[in-house]
């Protein structure tokens, strides 16, 4: 339940600001109000719902805020990943990454932009399992709602998809290279795109903050 809410959120199916019945949740799931009222808590927690007691429970709007906080800790954490990578004796992993980059290219070209967020997610976590720290990445995902969202109204704009795919390879390059800085400074430009578009998405969905 908590998943399946939290998907429909970072999708913007239930936009910022758009009120959510316990009852209609409960009806449209086929559950009882019990595990939709522990999701919400829990969305609540991340920072998704706000909960008003009594009265109504909203999608929380967009804060850039809270976006620059969980991109400085996904940053400061990626960059050492990377680093480690590269510095790595046996990078044969690298193949195991490029063919995750292989399949999004592949649903991209399909215009399936489902699959190539989710592909975009699994990129950046197998990286973290590489190194034993998969649940620092479920850590940063956690907290990761309002730059997801934020992300997700970039996406479209012209450029972004291949953007992200070229920013990709040439993390893997590097990796694969054994080149530490030359992965990093992709890692700092590949985390900064959406923020430095921040103001713009927020002008052109000023509903959504």
């Amino acid at each position: 339940m908590h998943e399946a809410l939290r998907a429909r959120i970072l999708a913007l199916e239930l936009a910022p600001g758009q009120s959510l019945s316990r009852a209609e949740v409960s009806e449209t799931y086929g559950v009882s109000q019990t595990p939709v009222r522990e999701a919400m808590q829990r969305l609540a927690d991340e920072g998704l719902l706000e909960i008003f007691p009594q009265s109504k429970t909203e999608v929380s709007r967009i804060d850039i805020g809270h976006a620059q906080e969980t991109q400085f800790l996904r940053l400061s954490l990626e960059l050492e990943v990377v680093r480690r990578l590269a510095l790595a004796p046996d990078r044969s992993f690298v193949d195991e990454i490029d063919l995750l980059i292989r399949r999004q290219e592949r649903a991209l070209a399909d215009g399936d932009m489902e699959a190539f967020s989710n592909l975009d997610q699994a990129f950046h976590r197998r990286m973290h399992s590489l190194l034993g720290v998969e649940t620092l990445w479920d850590l940063v995902t956690a907290r990761s709602g309002h730059i997801d969202r934020l992300r997700n109204l970039n996406l479209p704009d012209p450029g972004k998809s291949a953007s992200i795919m070229d920013c990709h390879r040439r993390i893997a390059a590097a990796i694969r290279a054994g080149d530490p800085e030359a992965g990093e400074a992709v890692v700092r430009e590949h985390l900064s795109g959406t923020l430095e578009r921040a103001e713009d998405i927020r002008a052109r969905y000023p509903a959504y903050f």
